[in-house]
């Protein structure tokens, strides 16, 4: 079925117990021991980095979303499989498939479980995987879980410790995986890849501040004042805060901060309905409505605008274009299944 290049990043499914508690220490071809290799499927691995997925960087990231372009310039390649952290893993796959534009696909998967243990669920998520990244095609980077294939776009971890650990809340998997293929349901909309960003020395920060009942704008304007060029703001409801948090936000535009509107709760666009601090004013003072993007994801999108130019009308249009303001399902390309 292909030649699949696997990446492995560290994280649960390269985890051993350390005394006290799990963490990252196995190797690629470790993890890769444990899983079952769908037939005609050869594996080269890479030995990115093992960390545990809380810990890891926007350099990380960025040395990520260069590996992945750098395994595909080689047209030999059929595939890649990343090994991630459950923790960050929607970060990183999104921040790679804002990048993305090759029909090959990017599956990233990774475990609830060690590596050692006995009903771990590491080796059947790393088959699944595999078998997703050899059989299918034009479906962008995707999440292979429990079964599951999920877009990257969207897909966040639902579940502290289940195994069903990943869904898109405000939509469906693109594919089941079972009975040794793959079944796909649906073609992920997508908007254009964005260019491969450079490797800056020191990359921008991208802050997030989320409002609750007595909120006040203190700890947006400290992450301002820290340096932040990008500011997540995680409102309440449909995407509301109060007309202090306003001002804020109108206060940090004005010094060159984008900024980008989501909401805490789990479901669900990010609307224009109320105002006296609601989604209305709060558009109105600069910031740029999320859809149905959440937290992490958004201050992907923002990073991704920030990377891609300094000049701050640039940087709002990659930013609206990254959250996919302007997707068009016709703008992908097919989906479409390797014969086997």
């Amino acid at each position: 079925m292909g030649r699949i290049v696997v990446i492995s990043t560290g994280g649960t499914i390269a985890s051993r117990w350390q005394g006290s508690g799990f963490a990252a220490d196995a190797h690629g071809r470790e993890v890769m021991a444990t899983a079952a290799v769908p037939e005609g499927v050869t594996i080269e691995v890479v030995d990115l980095f093992s960390v545990n997925s809380p810990r890891l960087t926007t350099a990380h990231q960025l040395t990520l979303l260069r590996t992945v372009h750098e395994v595909l310039d080689d047209p030999g390649v059929n595939g890649i499989v990343v090994t991630h952290g459950t923790d960050t893993l929607e970060e990183s796959a999104f921040l790679v498939d804002l990048h993305h534009d090759d029909p090959r696909p990017v599956v990233f998967t990774g475990a609830q479980l060690p590596l050692d243990a006995a009903d771990g669920d590491g080796p059947g998520n790393l088959h699944d995987a595999l078998l997703t990244a050899a059989t299918t095609r034009g479906l962008g980077v995707v999440v292979a879980f429990d079964g599951k294939v999920h877009p990257a776009r969207g897909t966040v971890k639902t579940q502290t410790l289940a195994r069903d650990a990943f869904g898109d809340p405000s939509g469906a998997p693109v594919g089941n995986v079972g009975f040794g293929r793959v079944s796909v349901l649906r073609r992920p909309r997508r908007p254009a890849a964005l260019a491969l960003p450079g490797m800056p020395g020191t990359p921008p920060r991208v802050d997030m501040v989320m409002h609750h009942a007595d909120a006040d704008p203190l700890l947006l304007n400290a992450a301002v004042d820290a340096g932040a060029q990008g500011l997540v703001l995680v409102a309440t409801g449909a995407g509301n805060a109060t007309p202090e948090m306003v001002q804020a936000v109108a206060s940090a535009g004005a010094r060159g901060v984008l900024v980008a509107l989501t909401t805490r709760v789990q479901a669900g666009p990010v609307a224009e309905l109320y105002t006296h601090g609601g989604a209305v004013d709060l558009v109105a003072a600069g910031a740029v409505p999320s859809g149905t993007l959440r937290a992490g994801q958004a201050r992907i999108a923002v990073l991704a605008a920030l990377l891609a130019s300094t000049d701050p009308r640039e940087r709002e249009r990659v930013l609206r274009h990254a959250l996919g303001e302007a997707v068009s399902a016709d703008a992908d390309p097919a989906v479409q299944l390797v014969q086997t």
